[in-house]
């Protein structure tokens, strides 16, 4: 049950639609789904936890429940000291089924009954699951904050989690109290849904682990992907076969497209050499930096590979940006503000592949307008604030209602009709035309470094100008963009990302 990257996400309503597909079609009855997804979970506690201990099944009044009766049952077979506290399911249903199935005693779900039985090993969460969107009843949340300190199995997803936008409901977005347990391990079933990835979801959730219970034909094609840490999924359209290959044997530097990143003033040329080397190291055949005459002394040193072209104002942009050949332009590393906004005029005009960052951002929010036909926008939290203030409201929106940080940028990248990017631990990445993808990865605090974000808007500039379209370059610049990170470890700068990109692209799997 790995968790496959590149692997569709999906919303609980469409995994309801997929169940209740499955079942109509005769192939799986609600309760053959809920044996498989309850057998699932115990085999995966079995895998990870192989001395049979004592465990404590906390079971819901709904389906989530009826898993965790299985997983009770699951576990009992297999030698498990087995305790169940459950909550009066409804007659007739499958949860009512599973719960008959159980051989054992259920005693009353509430905070004293769990306090008053043996310290277990492990306790199986299966009070909520999916489909929350209001705050747990009290009775649920004494319950949680007795599981505090106690080795956590989740049922589909932590009881308390919205599985859609990754907040927990009651508490304010973002939060995470003491007094909610962090589980040690989530199973969920066929796939990842958006909260488990997004705002709290992975702190709450712990590893999480995908179980295939059969609703792979029921599935219809989803828009949202989830960019797993691990590399090499192989039906990704950006894999490495694509990464490594080589121009064609008549081919020259330009087959693999060239890059142009305009630099900063004086003293500020380091991010603008980041993204340009971050691009030239992840395959465009010719990187040029674009500085002001004033700050040329900024590019005098390695690598010799990077040219450089003065371009003091717009009119100096002309003769590259009217090159037949393939170009990306990257503008905002360093860039400055004042600098950003008189040359983003002959950019637009250009319409070339162009990815806007830090000041040509700021730049842009100042004076929106047209963009080119393939940008990607790479915003952080309060550069989206300036790009979309009503929009960065949602994002900070406790209101049951309001949109997820998913909703909010498929609305930005619809806005403007381009590609946004917010950068944070849970990654976003939105499509005008609806697709989307997240990279979650908590477990990088050493990738909070300055020039970070230059060497991501390098790696996606590089990427288009090798010909990936803007989203898909996104996609895979932070995807790469972790992995590389993940490797070096603690102690990261940003020039040790692009130093690491060589072995990461030679041993993509």
């Amino acid at each position: 049950m790995p968790m496959l990257e590149g692997a569709e996400i999906v919303t609980t309503a469409q995994m309801r639609a997929m169940e209740s597909a499955a079942m109509g079609s005769g192939v799986a009855s609600g309760l053959n789904l809920m044996t498989r997804a309850g057998r699932a979970v115990a085999d995966r506690v079995r895998l990870d936890w192989p001395r049979a201990g004592r465990v404590t099944v906390l079971c819901g009044a709904g389906n989530n429940g009826g898993d965790g009766y299985v997983v009770a049952r699951s576990l009992a077979e297999a030698g498990w000291r087995v305790r169940v506290l459950g909550a009066p399911t409804r007659p007739g249903g499958d949860a009512a089924a599973a719960r008959a199935r159980w051989p054992g005693p259920v005693e009353p779900l509430d905070a004293a009954t769990f306090r008053s039985g043996p310290r277990p090993d492990l306790v199986i969460d299966a009070m909520l699951g999916a489909g929350l969107s209001r705050p747990p009843d009290p009775a649920i949340r004494a319950i949680l904050t007795a599981m505090v300190g106690l080795t956590v199995v989740a049922v589909d997803g932590p009881s308390g989690l919205c599985l859609d936008r990754g907040i927990l409901p009651g508490h304010p977005r973002g939060a995470l109290p003491d007094d909610m347990p962090r589980a040690a391990m989530t199973v969920t079933f066929d796939s990842p849904r958006p909260g488990h990835l997004l705002e709290a979801g992975p702190a709450l959730c712990g590893r999480l682990v995908v179980a295939d219970i059969g609703l792979s034909a029921f599935r219809r094609r989803g828009r949202i992907t989830a960019l797993w840490p691990r590399l090499g999924h192989p039906g990704d359209p950006a894999r490495g076969e694509w990464l490594r290959k080589t121009a064609a044997p008549a081919g020259h530097k330009f087959t693999h497209g060239a890059a142009l990143v305009v630099a900063g003033p004086p003293g500020h040329g380091g991010a603008a050499r980041l993204a340009a080397r971050a691009a030239l190291r992840v395959g465009a055949g010719l990187v040029t930096l674009a500085p002001p005459a004033s700050a040329l002394s900024d590019h005098a040193g390695p690598p010799d590979a990077l040219m450089c072209r003065l371009a003091d104002d717009a009119r100096a942009l002309e003769a590259p940006l009217s090159d037949r050949r393939a170009l990306a332009v990257c503008i905002g590393p360093a860039c400055g503000t004042d600098r950003a906004a008189a040359l983003l005029p002959a950019i637009v005009a250009a319409d070339r592949p162009t990815v806007l960052d830090a000041d040509a951002l700021t730049a842009w929010a100042r004076a929106p307008g047209p963009l080119p036909r393939d940008t990607v926008l790479t915003p952080h939290q309060g550069e989206f604030a300036r790009l979309f203030p009503d929009l960065a409201q949602c994002l900070s929106d406790d209101a049951p209602d309001a949109p997820g940080k998913l909703a909010t940028l498929h609305r930005a990248a619809a806005r403007i009709g381009a590609t946004v990017l917010l950068k944070g631990p849970d990654t976003v990445i939105a499509a005008p035309d609806g697709r989307a993808a997240i990279h979650s990865d908590p477990h990088l605090p050493w990738l909070a470094t300055a020039g970070a974000g230059d060497v991501l808007a390098g790696l996606i500039t590089g990427l288009m100008a090798r010909g990936l379209p803007g989203f898909e370059a996104a996609c895979l610049a932070v995807r790469l963009h972790g992995a590389a990170a993940r490797l070096h470890g603690p102690g990261l700068i940003a020039d040790d990302l692009i130093e690491a990109l060589p072995a990461l692209i030679r041993d993509w799997r």
